[in-house]
């Protein structure tokens, strides 16, 4: 590995601006030495802001990968393209950070961690909320043994009315779905992160498209049009665990409720509970009487957190960079994020049969 960790970002879109980018140009072992984008201005915006002198644009992932001049890829594109161009990316010798959800389905998803396997080349998924302090803290407590068993959780990842209408998110065909595969991804992998539980077993799941249709609908992004809106507006899951666990996972773009709560979890525990509802909360009984702490999560009560002003994308950023610099295992292993892909295909699935979803095991 060369003194500098040479980053190629293909994808040059809100997620790239808005995450990516951004915290790469914060990271000094990282410098962005290439851009790709089917429209090629927005790599070349890209280029001129965050990329090293001579930086090249493409708008052709492949003609992108066939240089060879870096050695990480940052797939910031649609999801239909996340396996497609991670598994493109790998096969030519570089590392993947890919965005969010993994992939549309199961099978992609299989084929990405197998690549990863058989080329030796690091594979993580942008599920940067795992770095926020509450989270990172809550892990903490979970991994010692605080709560003990955790046997019954929830996933939240609910709006009040937030639909994005800008780019694809409403397209069923490059997104795979809305709400849950979006927002719902995030809350699900905090959840199973928290539990270390990434046997499922079963998973009954509804969808709805309630909302999507009205004209002229209140909306924090500005209304939507409903011709457009061919993915959910809400779905829910309930999944069982092979220890018998059980998750609920709540997602929704438009929902008429005002218990609004994004990539967050409630967790139940024989030991004790815990919550971010209120901040991050921690529920029990100490000598014959029940308690309620509020965690204070200033700086220095954190790990990563000791007075820097990081945020979860930076954190994540860095620690990926760091990862591939002193070959590491990265926090989001692909793996993990499988499964999240695994149950969030099987919701879908039980909402269109109807029908219950059995899940096995793909990777000993």
């Amino acid at each position: 590995m060369t003194e500098k960790v040479r980053v190629a970002i293909v994808g040059c879109g809100g997620i790239a601006n808005g995450k990516h980018m951004p915290s790469l140009s914060k990271v000094k072992q990282a410098e962005m030495v290439a851009f790709c984008d089917i429209e090629v201005e927005k790599a070349e915006k890209a280029a001129a802001q965050y990329g090293v002198e001579g930086a090249k644009v493409y708008s052709d992932y492949k003609e992108l990968l066939a240089d060879g001049s870096f050695d990480v890829v940052h797939v910031c594109t649609p999801n239909s393209s996340h396996a497609e161009i991670s598994i493109a990316a790998m096969e030519a010798g570089k590392h993947v950070m890919c965005e969010k959800p993994m992939a549309k389905t199961t099978e992609e998803a299989r084929q990405m961690v197998e690549t990863s396997k058989r080329t030796g080349q690091k594979l993580t998924i942008g599920y940067n909320n795992r770095f926020r302090p509450d989270s990172l803290h809550l892990h903490k407590l979970c991994e010692r043994g605080d709560l003990g068993e955790v046997y019954y959780a929830k996933a939240h990842a609910i709006r009040r009315r937030a639909v994005p209408t800008w780019g694809v998110f409403l397209d069923e065909e490059k997104q795979g779905g809305g709400p849950l595969i979006d927002i719902g991804t995030h809350a699900l992998d905090l959840t199973l992160w928290m539990m270390n539980n990434y046997k499922p077993k079963a998973v009954l799941g509804t969808t709805y498209h309630k909302l999507g249709q009205k004209e002229n609908a209140a909306n924090a992004f500005g209304s939507w049009d409903p011709a457009k809106f061919t993915v959910e507006d809400s779905a829910f899951g309930f999944i069982t665990m092979e220890n018998g666990a059980t998750i609920v996972l709540e997602s929704s773009w438009a929902l008429n409720t005002l218990d609004v709560d994004e990539a967050k979890v409630s967790l139940s525990g024989t030991e004790a509970g815990a919550d971010m509802k209120d901040g991050l909360r921690i529920n029990g009984e100490d000598n014959s009487k029940l308690y309620t702490t509020k965690v204070d999560l200033g700086p220095g009560g954190v790990a990563f957190y000791d007075g820097s002003v990081e945020t979860d994308a930076d954190i994540e950023a860095r620690q990926w960079i760091e990862s591939i610099i002193n070959d590491t295992e990265p926090l989001v292993k692909p793996e993990e994020a499988f499964v999240v892909t695994q149950i969030l295909e099987a919701i879908y699935e039980s909402a269109k049969t109807g029908k219950a979803v059995y899940l096995e095991e793909v990777f000993a």
